[in-house]
């Protein structure tokens, strides 16, 4: 009974923030806002939101982990820094369905940098995978070659990629870095406030992006990263699909913004790869299980 109430409330979580992290651009475009106030209000709100949250936990427990853990949480928060600049930049110079596609590559960048730094050589299916992908990527990215995109496809490349260093070395380091996504971003707070000086500050609508910073982003970060409590990683990685199927949907209703033919295209091949990985990573992990769950010990 207690495993099936921790595999529900794992859903629930997961559910949650997954849902949550699909109106994120929708939010920030909503807003109607220039590049640099948007990541500088965002970026405070998400950090004042993550202090609470850790200092009410704080007050009521002393088993809380720290902000930011020692020098691979000083290397972990540097990159996910970086990835909230090159998010923005990618939100504003490219279209939502190339963005989220792109992202989408960041579970391969994670499976080729463990290659690489972890020495976690990945299986022949998901060396197949990354090379399916890496076509769809292609194909998104030539696409945008001529269009104006090419900028926002290379940031949210970047983008991908950060965060899957990030992954890489907090894996590594087996620290808790559950806040340091959240804190990190005070750089880019502090570059935005610097640059918002120089080009002026412009949000119409500045109620979604206290909505976005303040709540759901804080909301999407605690709920996805405690998922994997309780639930097996590939399942936890099929609820962050949820912003790769739904953001560019929520845009083209409330934006009227379609993808181009080529973005549909790459996209599907992205997404319908990493849905087959992700089953298949499932189906190994609870074949593994029973085959533990079937051995005995003699007597």
């Amino acid at each position: 009974m207690a495993d099936s109430d921790n595999y529900s409330r794992g859903l629930l979580l997961t559910a949650i923030g997954g849902m949550a992290l699909t109106i994120d651009i929708p939010l920030i475009r909503l807003a109607q806002g220039d590049h640099w106030p948007i990541l500088m209000v965002r970026s405070a709100l998400t950090v004042i939101a993550g202090v609470t949250i850790w200092l009410v936990w704080r007050a009521f427990s002393r088993n809380v982990p720290p902000l930011i853990p020692g020098w691979s949480g000083l290397a972990v928060a540097s990159l996910y820094a970086i990835s909230a600049i090159t998010f923005m930049t990618a939100v504003y110079n490219t279209t939502t369905a190339n963005l989220v596609f792109i992202l989408a590559f960041t579970s391969m960048f994670a499976a080729l940098l463990s290659w690489f730094v972890l020495k976690e050589r990945p299986r022949p299916a998901t060396l197949m995978a990354m090379g399916i992908m890496f076509v769809g990527i292609l194909i998104i990215v030539g696409d945008s070659i001529g269009r104006g995109n090419l900028l926002g496809d290379l940031a949210a490349l970047s983008s991908a990629f950060t965060i899957a260093l990030a992954i890489t070395i907090t894996r590594r380091s087996g620290r808790d870095m559950g806040f340091t996504a959240l804190v990190a971003v005070f750089i880019p707070f502090l570059l935005a406030t610097y640059m918002t000086a120089q080009t002026g500050y412009r949000i119409d609508a500045p109620w979604w992006i206290a909505l976005n910073g303040g709540l759901v982003i804080p909301l999407a970060f605690f709920c996805l990263a405690n998922g994997p409590k309780y639930l097996p990683g590939p399942e936890v990685a099929m609820f962050y699909l949820l912003e790769t199927v739904l953001a560019p949907l929520w845009v083209w209703l409330i934006f009227n913004e379609v993808p181009t033919t080529a973005s549909l295209i790459g996209g599907a091949i992205l997404v319908t790869t990493l849905i087959v990985h992700s089953l298949w990573q499932l189906h190994l992990g609870r074949r593994r299980r029973r085959a533990v769950g079937t051995i005995r010990h003699p007597v």
